[in-house]
């Protein structure tokens, strides 16, 4: 129940990734499943390297062979003369395989995407569910005897997911290609995993800045924003690339090499109003990226305001709004369109969006203009203090009284120093006057 809580995720309730284990036919000492992962959350993807799904035998079961996907370590399979399993490994751990690495007639259907999976909300929903084969040995042969393996787990790619115990659930039910006929799992058990982001980090992955047309102070990422553990490890100037990477760097999610920026996130959300109109108003966004080892080829960008209800127009991006949410108030923007990957090296895209006017809500005060919550890849980032907003014309000026002192005093004698030169070179004028006459 505590892994349960922790895990809930207020804007997507209902976002969960699912496994479900099918056992498709019995053999002589054990069985023959099909795993499917599907990942229903509406806008959190699992991004390269991918997924990683573990869990630990009820008895001595071991890995005959699998299609799809591999165990990441074969394990001591020492007492086995002949006829090696695929793993013998205790508690396994299962990865995808990659694009390419095995001939399409040894490939499962929906496998071998190398584990990346994208978010419910987007449109190819093919691209949100895995599939594998695995043959499992020295294990029971019928559902009586059959042991449901415990202690699983969701790696994606990184922590942050919570998975429940296995739970039998009635035999899938499958249907044939031409649809008249159906088939059933001999047995079914599913896991449900759920994101937490206490789980998946203490910082921040990104931050946002602000600005506005009648201001021209811009409201920055927060220092050290996302911790600043990698400044001692990052890059001033692209040159400096070449020299810090390593030809055969794993790379496992986690790693990263940032361009130092006084936040140190690799990711920047930049929320500009830029028009303000009669019965409309322009907000321009734009989303950097400050890691240098990751592209984002298919990322998405939720952002929580009142008005998102009200939207007329998107330009670049792909919007729409949260169905489920029960203010109305929360939208969820795609990189889908060719041409918005955030590349590495510093990419950026950029998006404006038109809002219609409610003008018995709408406001230049006290920051109405800007986001409430905004997240990335179904991270939160980190907003600046409501303080640090930029202020309306109007607004008291925040300038530190001491400030305004010495500005003050340097108009002050700006005006004196052209107030006395003006007084020499009139008394210099009408002492050459006299001579001028002779």
């Amino acid at each position: 129940m505590m892994s349960s809580l922790a895990a809930y995720d207020l804007l997507d309730p209902n976002g969960s990734i699912n496994i479900i284990w099918d056992i498709m036919s019995w053999k002589p000492d054990g069985y023959l499943a099909t795993v499917r992962i599907s990942n229903l959350q509406m806008y959190r993807q699992i991004r390269s390297p991918g997924w990683t799904i573990g869990w630990t035998w009820a008895n001595k079961e071991v890995i005959w062979s699998m299609v799809g996907a591999q165990a990441i370590d074969q394990g001591d399979c020492s007492n086995f003369k002949t006829n090696i399993p695929h793993s013998c490994e205790t508690s396994p751990a299962i990865v995808d395989l990659l694009p390419g690495s095995v001939p399409q007639s040894q490939q499962f259907p929906n496998c071998c995407k190398g584990g990346v999976l994208g978010s419910w909300g987007q449109r190819d929903k093919a691209a949100t569910v895995s599939w594998f084969q695995v043959s499992v040995g020295h294990s029971g042969t019928s559902r009586k005897t059959v042991k449901v393996p415990k202690g699983f787990y969701l790696l994606g790619p990184g922590a942050g997911y919570a998975c429940s115990s296995a739970v039998v659930v009635p035999p899938s039910v499958f249907l044939s290609a031409d649809g008249r006929r159906k088939t059933r799992a001999m047995m079914t058990w599913t896991v449900t995993c759920t994101y937490s982001p206490t789980l998946a980090s203490k910082n921040p992955n990104c931050c946002v800045s602000l600005s506005s047309f009648y201001n021209p102070m811009i409201t920055p990422c927060s220092t050290c924003a996302c911790g600043c553990k990698d400044k001692h490890n990052c890059s001033t100037r692209d040159s400096e690339i070449s020299t810090l990477l390593k030809p055969n760097l794993v790379m496992d999610g986690e790693t990263q090499l940032l361009q130092c920026t006084q936040h140190m996130c690799p990711i920047q959300v930049h929320w500009h109003f830029k028009v303000n109109y009669k019965k409309h108003w322009r907000v321009k966004i734009s989303i950097t990226n400050f890691n240098y080892w990751l592209n984002y080829s298919h990322w998405n960008l939720v952002v929580q305001h009142p008005n998102l209800n009200n939207v007329t127009h998107v330009n670049n991006f792909t919007y729409k709004l949260l169905p489920y949410h029960p203010t109305s108030d929360t939208g969820v923007f795609y990189g889908v369109k060719e041409g918005n990957e955030l590349l590495m090296e510093a990419g950026n895209v950029q998006s404006e969006m038109i809002f219609g006017k409610d003008e018995k809500e709408f406001t230049l005060d006290q920051g109405w203009v800007f986001p409430r919550k905004v997240y990335f890849n179904g991270d939160e980032c980190l907003m600046p203090p409501p303080n640090s907003y930029p202020f309306l014309p109007k607004s008291p000026n925040p300038i530190h009284p001491l400030l305004f002192a010495a500005a003050l005093l340097l108009i002050l004698l700006a005006f004196c120093s052209f107030w006395c030169n003006s007084k020499i070179e009139s008394q210099k004028t009408q002492r050459k006057g006299p001579q001028l006459l002779r």
